[in-house]
């Protein structure tokens, strides 16, 4: 099972002068422990139930460059890119410029978006849920569109776009690997079928992994009626409890972790939602990472 670490805390003993060296450190660290993925969330505030909404927070796919540059092989990423934040040529254009950047590193996570607040605190449009979901799929076909040899017009019911030219194009082929975030069993599911690499879904601490069972089953479904293969598919989960940093807590999550693959996941994202994030992701490469591995 891959093990990929997210993001979210940037309150920080030292202020807003620490963020940069704890990121840059951060990144060396889960390189040394053997982590594959490195994510952020796409927020303008931070988020109200973790934390103030005026504690920091970054640009997402600023603070990426920022680690591209402080790392050499962990995947880069945002978990999850709101569709509602940049037009998908703009953000077909970022993820190439992130990806050549990096060498070959970036992938594109996205969702339909949800924070209101942050919309309309800075005037961002934020249309209703199904208007999003056309948006969702509109980029979708956007950025597959701009990340091929095809750089003729699209012409989409929100989108258009009069030519799809990206040069360069990104360095990882056949292109970077596009991940689609939400369980919604009749719209997001489907849309990962038809033109993602791997989906998200959340996974709370201790609630078993029928949940995420009867997520996988839905998405097989709709694989069968794209007419394509499930395998294809990276099955990933969000794991919102507390990972243990000793030995004791790490095997706690591993087993938890043991009953996800069993029913098809195969990488796992946790979050350091408090206190040093380096020392979290030590404790990870000395006792999560060389059991995980295996699974």
């Amino acid at each position: 099972m891959r093990l990929g670490v997210h993001l979210v805390n940037f309150t920080l003993p030292g202020g807003p002068e620490a963020i940069g060296p704890t990121l840059a450190a951060t990144g060396r660290a889960a390189e040394e422990a053997g982590v594959d993925n490195l994510s952020f969330m796409d927020h303008y505030f931070q988020l109200e139930f973790l934390s103030g909404v005026d504690d920091p927070m970054l640009e997402g796919y600023t603070a990426l460059g920022f680690l591209a540059a402080h790392t050499t092989s962990v995947e880069l990423q945002l978990l999850m890119t709101g569709v509602t934040y940049r037009h998908p040529g703009l953000l077909a254009k970022i993820v190439s410029t992130l990806d050549v950047l990096s060498g070959g590193r970036a992938a594109l996570g996205i969702g339909a978006a949800w924070y209101e607040r942050e919309h309309r605190a800075l005037g961002v449009p934020f249309p209703p849920l199904a208007e999003r979901f056309e948006r969702l799929e509109e980029t979708l076909q956007v950025v597959r569109q701009m990340w091929s040899t095809d750089d003729g017009p699209f012409d989409g019911k929100h989108y258009q776009l009069a030519e799809t030219l990206n040069s360069p194009q990104p360095l990882r082929q056949p292109r970077p690997p596009i991940m689609v975030g939400g369980g919604g069993e009749k719209k997001t599911l489907r849309l990962v079928a038809r033109y993602a690499d791997a989906c998200n879904v959340f996974a709370a601490s201790g609630a078993g992994p029928d949940e995420v069972a009867h997520k996988l089953a839905v998405l097989r479904d709709w694989c069968e009626r794209e007419g394509r293969p499930y395998d294809e598919i990276r099955r990933t989960v969000l794991y919102n409890g507390l990972v243990g940093q000793d030995a004791a807590g790490a095997a706690t999550f591993v087993e938890e972790m043991r009953a996800l693959a069993d029913v098809g996941v195969d990488e796992v994202h946790v979050m350091p939602l408090r206190g040093d994030p380096v020392a979290f992701v030590r404790s990870l490469g000395d006792h999560v990472v060389p059991a995980l591995s295996p699974l």
